[in-house]
Parts: structure tokens; sequence; C-alpha cells
């Protein structure tokens, strides 16, 4: 699908969609549960889809509770989840799962294929592929797991059967998804079993503090340090999850894009849904932007105790800067967009792990920005942007190679380019922000969408 978006002030209220990483994560704590659990407001979209499907195939039962939304469209409510009590259901030959195009489905459900006893074959669509999953495979054979991959780079698919013997393992994560992985199906490895793991390299910390609360919730022991140099944890087998109810939060990466779009217009953009106290990393973004000359405000709704609204505009010019976005690293084609229309260059840094995510986004937003009159300086763990400022970026047409993040964050882009920008492969967004060009056509007169 191609869509064209034209230039335009974007400026409204939306409300953000619910975090797809808190989502996923409920979801596999639910489905290894002793009981009932309801996820409320969950992110309805391709990745969480392919989440439910590999609950489902490793024994649990999900049901969806929706309400009409509109005529032949319904609205997700919540997942009621029955749990699996810790126990991958048995089956004779093996269980298949796809992840589709969802990482975190596919690292989280491996180290719950590890287990159980009956062998379980993991794949995922065309980008999933290649990505490798060898760290994580050697860590499952150091626990005493079958974890193999036909491919020397360790990509899908891999077949994974335990049981879970426990020891101590080392496990380089230049995605952070490995080790959550590890915490979470930890717990529930046999009574008697310690898994410790020693994390010489650690990528987006932000996401580990998430795992890490979620066990916290759950009042699951572990001992250990999330600390700078080398990370270590030890986490005693024999544990249970107990069934839970929770509502989902929007979700900063998400709200990234809609913020970007209210930085390179003006805005104003008030978004709905967001918490400031959340432990997505992702909220650095906000910072990002006041540190380029955006106004970015919270405020507490009257009577309610926990919603509020946040507001991101700019009056003045956008001004560059150096981001470390090691931590945060979906946030490189947002951040690069904004530094596209800043005055000066950005360096966006420490950041060679954006390579081995659905695309090398390093390499195609510079390739991408280039078609819209950009200059960029491509180095192995960075991405400069000699920023044309307000008025410097041309239409054209960009391929988003089926990266919902670029996909979005080059929208954003159009809203204040010099002329229409195409984008190919526009219906990648449905991975993770369903709805998406419906918030974009419906926020500006003369914005639309042409399919081809």
């Amino acid at each position: 699908m191609r869509v064209c978006v034209r230039p335009h002030v974007f400026s409204d209220t939306i409300r953000v969609p619910p975090s797809k990483s808190h989502t996923i994560r409920q979801l596999f704590i639910a489905s290894f549960a002793h009981g009932e659990s309801i996820i409320a407001n969950p992110l309805d979209s391709m990745d969480t889809q392919s989440c439910v499907a590999a609950c489902h195939s490793l024994g649990a039962t999900i049901t969806e509770r929706r309400v009409s939304d509109a005529p032949g469209k319904s609205k997700l409510i919540s997942y009621v989840v029955q749990g699996n009590c810790g126990q991958i259901k048995p089956c004779s030959s093996s269980i298949h799962i796809d992840a589709g195009n969802s990482g975190t489905t596919l690292f989280f459900a491996m180290a719950a294929a590890g287990l159980g006893s009956t062998p379980v074959v993991l794949t995922g669509d065309d980008l999933l592929k290649r990505r490798s999953t060898a760290p994580l495979l050697e860590a499952l054979g150091g626990l005493g797991i079958h974890a193999e991959s036909k491919y020397s780079n360790g990509c899908a698919p891999v077949v994974v059967q335990g049981p879970w013997k426990g020891g101590k393992i080392s496990l380089s994560c230049p995605t952070s998804q490995y080790l959550s992985a590890i915490l979470l199906a930890a717990p529930l490895s046999p009574a008697g079993t310690y898994t410790e793991v020693s994390v010489p390299l650690l990528n987006e910390r932000p996401y580990i503090e998430m795992t890490l609360a979620c066990l916290n919730a759950q009042n699951i022991p572990w001992q250990g340090e999330l600390n700078d140099v080398c990370p270590h944890f030890s986490i005693p087998g024999g544990g249970a999850y107990q069934p839970f109810s929770t509502s989902v939060p929007g979700d900063f990466s998400s709200a990234a894009f809609l913020a970007c779009a209210a930085a390179v217009t003006g805005g104003p953009v008030t978004l709905l849904g967001l918490a400031p106290n959340d432990y997505q990393g992702d909220k650095y973004f906000l910072e990002i932007l006041v540190r380029m000359g955006c106004s970015v405000r919270w405020e507490q709704i009257a009577g309610s105790a926990s919603e509020y609204t946040l507001t991101i505009s700019r009056q003045g010019t956008l001004n560059g800067g150096t981001f470390d976005l090691n931590a945060v690293p979906d946030l490189l084609p947002a951040a690069a967009i904004a530094a596209a229309f800043a005055k000066g260059d950005t360096a966006l840094v420490n950041i060679a792990h954006t390579r081995i995510k659905e695309t090398d986004r390093i390499t195609v937003m510079a390739e991408e920005l280039a078609k819209l009159g950009i200059r960029c300086t491509e180095l192995p763990d960075s991405l400069i942007v000699h920023g044309g400022g307000l008025h410097g970026v041309s239409g054209g047409s960009i391929d988003s190679r089926g990266d919902h993040r670029i996909a979005m964050a080059f929208a954003a882009a159009a809203l204040a380019a010099q002329a229409p920008v195409e984008i190919d492969s526009a219906e990648c967004t449905a991975i993770s922000f369903p709805g998406f060009w419906e918030i974009v056509e419906g926020e500006a007169v003369g914005l639309n969408s042409v399919l081809s």
C-alpha cells in the first residue's frame, strides 16, 4: 500500500494507543498464571495478535471482549486469560509458533518453550527471520535446554525443547528482549533449580526495568543488580504467577510520532492516555524535544488521580544537538525526522543495535532522508543528520522497507515538507499502531491517502 501525505499543520487531541511492551509482558505472565487474569485496554495490533496466538499455542486460553465502535467495526476492551498454570500443553509431535513481525513475542516464546518437554518450532515473517537469535539460543543451551537454528547466524526458524535445568550463563544483549525472556521464564523452572545470568552487554535498559517491575508485582523472588558495568541476576525456580487484573497505559513509542509531528508543524498536539511516571524509556523523546526548542506540558485532568494530558508545541526554530539513544533505540526514526527540520547538525549516537531491528535503521533513515533533500553522515554506531531547517525538507517518495516506525516517522515529516510525500509499504503501521493513517488523515484539510 502506498500513502500520499500532503503537508498541513497537525493539531488536535488524540488518545495514544496502549503500550505494546506492557501488553505483551502481561499476556505472557497471564498465560502462565494459575487462574484467570483480565488485561484491560490492551493494544490491538498485528504484534499483539501474534503474541496471543503464541500464548494459545503454549496452552493458555485467551478470550477477547469487544464492543461495537462503528458500523462494521469493534473495539477491543480486554483480554480474559486463563493461564496454563506454568505448564506448556503436551503435544504428540511438536508445537509451531509464528511470531509474525514481533521480535518480543519470538524471544519471549523461545525462553518459555524451554520450560516444557515438547519441541517448539518458532518462526516469523521475512523481516523477523533476518534477526539473529544466536545469543539467546546459546544462553538457553547453557541452561540445559535444546535450542538450535539450522542457520549459522541463529535466525529463525528455531527449535526449542526443555527441560530447563538451570545453571550459570553469560548473555550479551544487543537487544534487551533476550534478557527479559530469561527473566520472565526462569521463575517457572523446576523447584530446586537456579538461573544465574551475567550480562556483559546490555542495551535498552529501561525495558529491563519494566520486566523487573513485572516480577516485583508478582512477588517473584530474585537477587542481583541492574548496574552499568555487568548486570547480574539469580532467580530460583519453583515460582508461580498469580492471576491479576490490570489496565495497559498508553505507548510512548507510538506517541513519539505524534509528538514529532507537533514539533515539525508547530502543533499544538495534546495526547491522552500517557502516564508521566511510566517505566517506558521512550519518554526520553519529550526531553529531546524540549532540548530542541519545543514546549512540553503535563497537566492532571481535573477529578482524576491518574489521567493526564500531554501537550507538545513549538513557537520558534528547532535546534540540533547530541542525543544518546542507546536505551531507547526505537526513537531513532522520529528523532531523525525532528533533526531533519532542525537548524544545524544533530548527532544520534550509541545506536549500533538499531542495525538489527526490523531494518538497519541507521542506513535506511540516511538513504530515505536523502530522497527528501536531507544529507546525513552514517557512522557504525551513529547517525548525524545535517538539518535543513523548518523549510528544508522537500517532497518525494520514500520506501519504508516494511518497517512500521520508519513509515510513521516519514508521515510526520510529510506534514511539514515542502510538497507531498509518498510512503510505500504503509500498511506496516498496523504492526504497532492500528488506525495510524486514519488519525493522520483526519487531522487536517487537504490530507489524503492514495492506495496503489
